[in-house]
């Protein structure tokens, strides 16, 4: 389980032709990644740069903690940190191997979350907000209670990890307000795909996530909430690719300008995107051994689909809702393991390694185009091989 991990981050100085960087071995078990492999390098980067722009407050916004840190032309949604950045970056420092009482990166873990209780704790019992931040890049992206989502999962992934009693009693609370908030406002359907947004989808496969994270951790989850969200992603059918004629440009990865996301109409519950929808879906239905068996014939047809780049390239040119998608297969794969894993895990690396910016970011280039996100996504889905498994962990800490 992610808040096992037991993936560890050991720092050394290193030179590089490309700079200064943090030399970083991964090791589990008795698996090691020796410090110059190339994802070590690139994840460490993303660390570093990820901390260097923290804010004063422990939070980060779309592109850093600070003003000062925007890039020039940059149009942010809004000003300030927010809790949904905050969130998605603190679990880029926990499934490296820091946690609150250990690691090199353990204060700009602790301050994040400082950050976000603050937020959970100000926020009235009713409704599923969090934060009285609106229209941020990610929320209008993921819908406008991604926060919500993305906390509630990080919690419960810190849920007894943290460094003292006062401080676990006071995440557990957090999380458990965070978990009625999401059962108490769940859609008919099954979904969390509420008020909006342009892949809300996303939203609802980390909302289910945090759920059934909480619950192998001990927390109170009606299993109803559970199996309604199951049976949304049993009711959707695998999306085919989009054909060839609807990509613009060479390859597939042009658009139709840099808005064109926001043009287009949302058709069902992941803006016709294929990738979303099927990378949720599949996440959902393999999360047990029971799960593969039972929805055997839905995981093998979207797994047919890894191969078509059209389909891995999602709405034609790479944003954060791809990052994303691309963590929820990593981690279905990982559970279905085999050929299909080892062929997709060693392609969507090479892949996200070739899109690393030269100060150790990513950034999209449509839709979520703010470092802070994109970045925290490329680190966990390059990591998504090293998590313990889910349906293992039932009970622990």
């Amino acid at each position: 389980m992610r808040s096992n991990r037991t993936v560890a981050l050991v720092a050394g100085a290193a030179v590089a032709a490309i700079g200064v960087y943090v030399q970083t071995a991964f090791s589990r078990d008795d698996v090691t990644v020796p410090g110059n492999d190339p994802r070590a390098i690139a994840v460490e980067k993303g660390l570093h740069w990820l901390v260097s722009v923290q804010g004063k407050d422990g939070g980060w916004g779309q592109d850093g903690g600070e003003t000062s840190y925007v890039r020039k032309g940059e149009n942010l949604e809004s000003l300030g940190n927010d809790v949904a950045n905050t969130a998605v970056a603190a679990e880029a420092l926990l499934h490296t191997g820091t946690t609150a009482a250990r690691g090199p990166y353990r204060d700009a873990l602790n301050r994040a979350v400082e950050f976000i209780l603050k937020n959970v704790e100000q926020s009235p019992a009713d409704g599923l907000a969090v934060t009285t931040q609106q229209h941020t890049q990610i929320q209008r992206k993921l819908g406008p209670y991604i926060d919500t989502f993305l906390t509630s999962k990080l919690l419960a992934e810190l849920d007894g990890r943290m460094a003292s009693a006062q401080a676990n009693a006071r995440v557990r609370h957090s999380l458990e307000k965070c978990v009625a908030k999401i059962e108490r406002n769940q859609l008919k359907d099954g979904s969390w795909n509420v008020a909006g947004g342009w892949a809300p989808i996303l939203g609802t496969s980390m909302a289910s996530q945090s759920l059934f994270v909480a619950q192998r951790k001990g927390v109170q989850v009606e299993q109803a909430t559970l199996d309604k969200v199951q049976q949304y992603a049993m009711a959707q059918p695998a999306a085919p690719p989009p054909a060839a004629s609807t990509m613009a440009g060479a390859g597939g990865r042009g658009v139709r300008g840099p808005m064109a996301a926001d043009t287009v109409a949302v058709t069902g519950a992941a803006a016709g995107i294929p990738l979303y929808q099927n990378a949720q879906v599949l996440e959902q239905l393999s999360r047990t051994e029971k799960d593969r068996k039972d929805n055997a014939a839905a995981i093998k047809a979207i797994t047919g689909q890894l191969t078509d780049e059209r389909f891995v390239t999602g709405f034609g040119s790479i944003g954060g809702e791809e990052f994303f998608s691309w963590l929820n297969i990593s981690d279905s794969l990982r559970r279905t393991g085999g050929p299909e894993f080892k062929k997709w895990n060693a392609d969507i690396q090479a892949k996200i390694l070739t899109m690393q910016n030269a100060d150790g970011t990513w950034a999209g280039h449509h839709c979520i185009t703010g470092r802070v996100a994109v970045t925290s996504a490329a680190i966990l889905a390059l990591m998504a091989d090293r998590e313990p498994l889910l349906e293992k962990t039932k009970g622990s800490n």
